[in-house]
């Protein structure tokens, strides 16, 4: 709601996908650089650039699942029942 009285849905047939990917991955940077950078919030007191922009990410992607009718809470919370059946280190991969 707050995004579309915002207008950030006003055309919502134009919302592209691959740009609101494309924002996400921005967060990611956004997040990255205050940490290279040990920046602090300006925006939020009392937190880290990296709370923010972390937290910039989790908005655009429950705001992107929503506009694009998404269950991604209720995938995140299956992924993680099913994750908790996996072996340690499962994969054998180094990173």
């Amino acid at each position: 709601r707050i995004a579309v009285s915002k207008g950030f849905w006003e055309d919502r047939e134009k919302k592209n996908f691959g740009e609101q990917i494309a924002l996400m991955h921005s967060e990611l940077s956004e997040a990255l650089e205050a940490n290279r950078k040990s920046l602090q919030s300006e925006k939020i007191p009392g937190f880290s650039g990296e709370e923010e922009e972390l937290a910039d990410l989790l908005l655009r992607i429950m705001d992107t699942a929503e506009g694009n009718g998404l269950r991604v809470a209720e995938a995140a919370l299956a992924k993680m029942v099913y994750n908790a059946s996996r072996p340690y280190k499962h994969g054998g991969k180094r990173y």
